[in-house]
């Protein structure tokens, strides 16, 4: 995004609509960090400018990856669908991507208001590769990372997003192991991330991944997203 200066007449009307928090005043306007833009698109999108001076640059690659996976708009070419990350990540008791004795687990890394550069997702990315996790096909991330060495394409490295998810699922018994290999990474990131963990309800009604998140001893909120009222389960 950019701010045409000389229609800017500096009311400073948009500087709290930027989840990147890119948007200064200079002197009598206001300009944006194009380093911290995440081209997310709200700042236009709020329509607050008086002058209309917001207006979006043609967006080349690699920039043109901030846009893909910041503004919430778009629609991914790979899924067909908005937003970072699949569906049935918070509908699995309908869907049942996730079958009993699996687990999914997505990784959101960087927030509106810190964001994050690619390269720190890759530090994880590449952890899970070495670990040997399949990432989700159905994740518009995935098609970015190599598969085998979970490295990103080196031009994007440095290019700055709200946040991008990674997905992938493994077996209950080793989620203990992986969450570890998440633990030391994470604490290698300059960003924030958090972990979600789907898996299907026990047939005793409980979920059965408590126990391990507990001598994980990492903080956890259990029915954090349950969306079976969303749709009639379609499995058993």
């Amino acid at each position: 995004m950019k701010i045409d200066q000389e229609k800017c007449v500096g009311c400073g009307s948009c500087l709290p609509y930027c989840p990147a928090n890119a948007i200064k005043m200079a002197e009598a306007t206001a300009c944006i960090e194009l380093d911290e833009c995440v081209e997310c698109g709200v700042c236009r999108r709020v329509a607050v400018c008086p002058v209309d001076a917001i207006e979006q640059q043609p967006l080349e690659w690699p920039r043109a990856v901030r846009a893909i996976y910041s503004d919430p708009l778009n629609i991914h070419k790979e899924t067909g669908l908005a937003g970072r990350g699949t569906e049935e990540i918070k509908t699995n008791d309908v869907t049942g991507r996730f079958k009993r004795g699996f687990v999914g687990i997505a990784l959101e890394i960087g927030r509106p208001g810190i964001g994050a550069r690619l390269r720190e997702l890759e530090k994880l990315s590449m952890a899970l590769a070495r670990y040997g996790v399949e990432f989700e096909p159905k994740n518009p991330l995935t098609n970015l990372i190599n598969p085998v060495t979970g490295e990103l394409p080196p031009e994007i490295r440095d290019e700055k997003v709200l946040s991008a998810i990674i997905e992938f699922a493994v077996p209950e018994s080793e989620l203990l192991a992986v969450l570890e290999v998440v633990r030391k990474t994470g604490a290698t990131l300059e960003t924030v991330f958090s972990v979600d963990v789907a898996c299907r309800a026990g047939l005793e009604v409980r979920w059965p991944m408590l126990a391990t998140l507990r001598e994980a001893k990492t903080y956890f909120r259990p029915n954090a997203k349950i969306n079976v009222g969303l749709g009639r389960p379609l499995v058993e």
